[in-house]
This record gives C-alpha cells, sequence and structure tokens, in this order.
C-alpha cells in the first residue's frame, strides 16, 4: 500500500513510501537533503518496518526536536496503524 506522511518540523515537504509483506518500499522525501535522503531511502529499502521505527525513532537534527528520519518513523508508525483500520 502506498503512503503520503506531511512531515512537521524538518526541510521535506512530503514523504511518500509502500509497505509490502511487512517491509518498506519506494522511499522517497521531496525536499531536504537531497543526497543524504536519496541514500538514506537506498539503504532503507526493503527493511522491515518494526526494524526502521527502532532505529529511526528519537533521532533528532541538531536543536530540532525532531529529524527527517524521526518524522519517518512516525509516518511508518500511522501507516501501519492506517493498515489495520478496516476498510
Amino acid at each position: 500500500m502506498k503512503h503520503h506522511f506531511k512531515p512537521t518540523g524538518i526541510c521535506p515537504k512530503n514523504i511518500e513510501f509502500q509497505i509490502e509483506n511487512g517491509r518498506v518500499f519506494h522511499i522517497h522525501f521531496a525536499g531536504g537533503c537531497p543526497g543524504n535522503l536519496k541514500i538514506l531511502s537506498k539503504i532503507l529499502n526493503g527493511w522491515k518496518v518494526e526494524d526502521i521505527i527502532s532505529m529511526c525513532k528519537g533521532n533528532l537534527c541538531g536543536n530540532k526536536n525532531t529529524s527527517c528520519v524521526d518524522q519517518f518513523a512516525q509516518a511508518l508508525q500511522m501507516a501501519i496503524e492506517e493498515e489495520k483500520q478496516p476498510n
């Protein structure tokens, strides 16, 4: 299932990804640091949702209260909850 997430407190304006069989694919950050976010998307492609959340949740960027990876972890948590909801 394809997901779109509007992050707050970070440079990217949108995060898109797909979850298939508990794994994350086709990760795309719109905006932000292109080089860093492109390689991050490649590295995390195919990882288990839970592994990404546990590694990324709570990581902060400088003096901000969040970061790109923290927002991604939040997006994944919301997506899991959304997918649990009956249609």
